[in-house]
């Protein structure tokens, strides 16, 4: 079964605040939700389908159902970290299309920055049923290790440099300038990048995703209902999804899930990647987002640092424009989850409801593509391609 065309999003709200001590993540969650439900012009009373991950407390969709006071006949909790979110899109569109809901919300909130979480230098602690823990956890693998490792092997095998991996902040931080709510304005340079004290090598302090509280909420419905609201049409025109892991030591880092992921997309919307106008992509470091620039087909395998170099990613600069809201690398990654995010600017700029400074011109086709886990471990991707109508 085909999801293209089998739904469309109807709303979406993202959190002003990251800074978030005086709410609960349960607030944050209802607080996102209404935010979506105004902007799609309809009322916890329509909602029959609601979708969240693991940064919803408690028993999440149970507790959260209550919490909302939502009457639901379907529910979903896929948990593939920060990919998630995408995968919700795949997954509302294809339960919209087999009649077991008409309108899906989906919610993302969090608040890593008010419990004083660092960046990428939390500790994988996975308890001990976890079949991998007892052989990772004694060594002790952080966030920002494991994906130093990826960015060093590129370095090795195709001869990316820290410079090259410096132009994606510089990217987004000349998208953040223009976002009131971005937690990180200020326009950076490739030297200020390299500067910036090494977190784990060959990654530096600006190569790492800001820390921030908040969240972000999504509607999506059938084509009937969107068509009956007064809201800009963004159909949902193919999705993919796929998990990658070391295949018993059999592990390529070079690569991640969205070489599988993306191609599944690209197939169902029916388009190719010259045909993107915008691209979401998840920043969680640099070394992500040139990785899954390179397995979306947007440049051969090994070329991401001469493509995503010298302002290529930069709005009406470059060929791509990717997250000009800032992303995760300066405005926001809330509950340190950032697929929700990529879908919501995704879905502004096919609106044109961008900052005119970031607006790409005649924005019809985007795509908003997730990671979740850690690439040099197992993690999880999901590829979802919007169209305006």
């Amino acid at each position: 079964m085909s999801i293209n065309g089998a739904a469309y999003i109807a709303g979406i709200y993202e959190h002003p605040t990251r800074l978030a001590q005086d709410k609960t993540v349960a607030q944050l969650h209802a607080e996102v939700a209404k935010g979506a439900l105004d902007d799609a012009g309809l009322t916890r009373a329509d909602v029959d389908g609601y979708f969240c991950a693991g940064d919803a407390p408690g028993l999440g969709p149970l507790s959260m159902a209550e919490y909302l006071g939502l009457k639901l006949r379907h529910v979903d909790s896929t948990e593939t970290g920060g990919s998630s979110y995408g995968v919700h899109v795949s997954h509302a569109a294809q339960a919209i299309a087999a009649g077991k809901c008409s309108v899906a919300l989906i919610t993302l909130a969090g608040r890593p920055k008010a419990e004083g979480m660092a960046t990428g230098t939390r500790p994988f602690a996975f308890p001990p049923v976890v079949p991998d823990a007892q052989f990772e956890t004694p060594y002790g693998p952080v966030i920002a290790n494991m994906y130093a490792m990826c960015a060093m092997r590129h370095m090795y095998q195709f001869g990316t440099t820290s410079e090259q991996l410096a132009w994606i902040k510089v990217a987004a931080s000349h998208h953040a300038q223009h976002n009131p709510h971005a937690l990180r304005r200020e326009v950076v340079t490739v030297e200020d990048v390299l500067a910036s004290p090494l977190i784990a090598d060959p990654l530096h302090r600006l190569d790492c995703c800001v820390i921030t509280d908040g969240g972000g909420a999504i509607v999506v419905t059938t084509p009937e209902i969107a068509k009956s609201l007064k809201r800009p049409l963004v159909k949902v025109r193919g999705a993919g999804e796929a998990p990658k892991h070391l295949n018993g030591g059999r592990v390529d880092l070079t690569y991640t899930g969205t070489a599988v992921s993306g191609p599944i997309a690209f197939a169902e919307a029916g388009v190719t990647p010259a045909d993107i106008k915008y691209a979401s992509i998840y920043d969680s470091f640099t070394i992500s987002v040139l990785l899954q620039i390179e397995d979306l087909g947007f440049c051969d395998k090994g070329a991401g640092g001469r493509f995503v170099a010298d302002g290529n990613l930069i709005s009406g600069v470059g060929m791509l424009p990717f997250n000009t809201d800032g992303g995760g690398l300066c405005s926001n990654h809330p509950a340190n989850r950032g697929g929700l995010t990529k879908v919501l600017e995704a879905v502004r700029q096919l609106r044109g409801e961008a900052h005119p400074a970031v607006q790409v011109r005649n924005c019809d086709l985007a795509l908003a593509n997730g990671t979740g886990g850690s690439l040099g471990t197992r993690h999880g991707a999901a590829t979802v391609i919007l169209e305006r109508e």
